[in-house]
């Protein structure tokens, strides 16, 4: 999956709500707080992170690229 970033960054959790990937952001909350979120193979565990152009964030099977 592709995610073309409008501003500087995206928080990590709206970055996942965006995606589809969750119903709301208490789900994409709760999946980064249970360790299941990846940024360019490391696990991140900062809900707020800033997600910048050219990271990879990885949830079981799913790759976002930022771009």
């Amino acid at each position: 999956m592709i995610f073309e970033l409008k501003d500087d960054y995206i928080e990590l959790y709206k970055l996942i709500k965006v995606m589809d990937l969750v119903d709301s952001g208490g789900d994409a909350k709760q999946l980064i707080e249970h360790g299941a979120v990846f940024r360019n193979t490391k696990l991140e565990t900062r809900k707020r992170a800033k997600i910048h152009s050219g990271e990879v964030i990885t949830i079981g099977d799913v790759e976002i690229e930022v771009r």
